[in-house]
């Protein structure tokens, strides 16, 4: 029996909180038609067979152009969606910090769908995460950063 309640589809993924030297975080901008911008962490589903640190290690590569092993896993959210191709999903995410030595990356990975939502990156404060005007995804994510940074 699973643990999720509903009849939707368990959208297993991994999401990546990449931090700067400077403690800034790295966010994209999902522009999907018919709905308000948001913003996430790197990150997505996991392919069949795959687990959540081999998810990471991909989508790390995939949409940041980092090769790096993330730390271990900080946070887990299981919110209910809906995807960026319109299906209703209840999610079992994963959250996974990396710390890079630069705010660079390479999106020459993106495929064509990320390549039309995804329409920008940004670094962030925690300041700005925590009172930003347009939704972020998780919403807690200064606190799961914060926390573990205590941890």
């Amino acid at each position: 029996m699973s643990e999720f309640s509903n009849s939707k589809r368990v959208r297993r993924s991994s999401r990546i909180i990449v931090i700067a030297p400077d403690d800034r975080v790295l966010m994209f901008r999902f522009d999907v038609p018919g709905r308000s911008p948001f913003w996430v962490t790197a990150g997505g589903e996991c392919e069949p067979g795959e687990t959540f640190e081999q998810a990471a290690r991909r989508e790390l590569l995939e949409e940041t152009g980092i090769v790096a092993d993330p730390d271990l896993q900080i946070a887990r959210t299981t919110p209910e969606f809906i995807t960026v191709e319109g299906e209703p999903v209840q999610a079992d995410e994963r959250y996974f910090i990396v710390q890079v030595p630069a705010a660079r990356i390479d999106i020459s990975g993106h495929t064509d769908l990320e390549q039309k939502v995804m329409t920008q990156h940004r670094w962030f404060t925690l300041a700005e995460l925590s009172d930003w005007t347009e939704a972020l995804f998780p919403e807690n994510l200064a606190e799961i950063i914060r926390h573990a940074e205590v941890s």
